[in-house]
């Protein structure tokens, strides 16, 4: 199935624990992010994880996802929390954000 025939109705929300500060992670999440096309943002938390809000089709958010698990070249990434929702709209790019 190609995109055509998917909807652009998906949100995908992520909690990325581990080594995953210091490590380029959001760069390197913003950049997987505007290959793949979807839009959101990334950010640091105070609590040392990585929080991650894209929309865009289905698949590619499933590619991102994925690609969540290993992260950036240096990170160590130990757990992934994510939820799955209705896409709002409310972004046009995929941004960097500062810690929360």
């Amino acid at each position: 199935m190609g995109k055509a025939s998917t909807s652009l109705s998906k949100r995908l929300h992520v909690f990325v624990s581990g080594r995953v500060q210091g490590v380029f992670f959001r760069n390197y999440t913003r950049s997987k992010a505007l290959e793949l096309g979807v839009t959101g943002w990334v950010r640091n938390r105070r609590d040392g994880r990585v929080e991650v809000t894209a929309e865009g089709y289905q698949e590619d958010l499933e590619a991102l996802l994925k690609w969540l698990h290993t992260g950036s070249p240096e990170a160590d990434v130990a757990g992934i929390e994510s939820s799955w929702g209705a896409a709002t709209g409310e972004y046009d790019a995929f941004e960097m954000l500062w810690t929360e």
